[in-house]
């Protein structure tokens, strides 16, 4: 990791201790030692499943990138779609973007061969299908269940509706990327500008070159992609399914502490329209943004220490376990591309 990124390593754990601590605030008969009895006898097949919930959560967007990158002539395996993943998931929870652990992942698709130009357009093609697939989820239970919306009080139905409008947002600046490649010709060349000026670029009509050729090749990519419906429908449907998995977690967690079976789909619904607010404030993981939306939203349908129970049980398990999973995947990933480069110098 770079330092910018160490930095915000522990500003990530820091708003995780601070989180938890304030969300344990809300119910004084709460204890960890509690929360621990609550886990032991929890009902055994809904824990399995909200494990699988979150599994699927890293192995779906994993399926995405492979769709894509099987659709410009790149097969790689699960394993290796499930490093791609878990690089977007871990970074991604440590940095105030959605899109901050895009690097991890093109860094090691690049490791598996694959050129920056392809790996470009798949991230990108990438964002978009996954934020159709949580628009799709959101809109849906909208649709389904328009008087959860109302569960939430003023400022979170403000951080939901916000969280739509940014999202609708990224959809369409990240078309522009893929489809109208001026805008990425001019990214380049005032690029290039700003750092000849800076003195910090020497020759830029050659580092313009440089670029454009790489732009024409991420526009073949983007060719490619869109010139493959199957693809294109099968990156969007893994990326529903992972938004689908992230939110079910929750609905388990909740059936496995003793939750009333007829209010799943409500506490599901709930979860979808907290997983759109949370995407509002740029926080690592959208911490603090998440659990508050949460306890709110819970509020009108258990009580305060239900809803505190529910909420740290699920988050701890959909987002603080997942990015701890992913950490170690990364690590291992990292470990086993060095060992194969020295194994090569050698």
């Amino acid at each position: 990791m770079d330092k910018k990124k160490i930095i915000w390593f522990f500003i990530a754990i820091l708003l995780a201790v601070l989180s938890i601590s304030a969300v344990l605030s809300q119910a004084d008969s709460l204890s960890l030692h509690d929360l621990k009895e609550i886990v032991l006898s929890a009902d055994k097949k809904w824990v399995v499943m909200s494990i699988f919930a979150m599994l699927g959560f890293i192995s779906c967007e994993g399926g995405a990138l492979l769709c894509l990158l099987h659709s410009v002539g790149y097969k790689r395996n699960a394993i290796q779609g499930f490093l791609f993943s878990a690089g977007d998931v871990f970074f991604s929870a440590i940095t105030p973007s959605a899109s901050g652990g895009q690097p991890a992942s093109a860094y090691f698709m690049k490791k598996s061969g694959i050129p920056l130009s392809v790996t470009t357009a798949v991230l990108v093609m990438n964002l978009v299908m996954y934020t159709l697939g949580i628009l799709t989820v959101g809109l849906l239970c909208l649709v389904t269940a328009p008087e959860i919306f109302f569960h939430f009080n003023l400022l979170s139905r403000g951080l939901i509706l916000l969280g739509s409008f940014v999202l609708v947002l990224f959809a369409i600046f990240f078309l522009l990327l893929l489809f109208h490649r001026q805008i990425l010709n001019i990214l380049v060349h005032k690029t290039a500008y700003l750092l000849s000026k800076l003195r910090l670029l020497r020759k830029p009509k050659a580092w313009i070159a440089k670029y454009e050729k790489r732009i024409e090749a991420y526009h073949e990519s983007v060719g490619q992609m869109a010139g493959s419906k199957m693809a294109l429908v099968g990156a969007y449907l893994w990326n529903l399914a992972q938004r689908v998995s992230q939110i079910s977690v929750t609905a388990f967690v909740f059936l496995a502490t003793g939750g009333d079976p007829k209010d799943v789909f409500s506490i599901w619904t709930i979860q979808s329209m907290v997983a759109i607010g949370s995407n509002t404030v740029p926080v690592p993981g959208g911490m603090g943004v998440a659990d508050y939306l949460m306890l709110d939203g819970f509020r009108d349908m258990m009580s305060k220490s239900s809803a505190v129970r529910l909420e740290l049980l699920s988050r701890s398990l959909s987002f603080y376990i997942c990015v701890l999973l992913s950490g170690f995947t990364v690590a291992i990933g990292y470990a086993a591309y060095y060992f194969i480069l020295s194994r090569k110098r050698s």
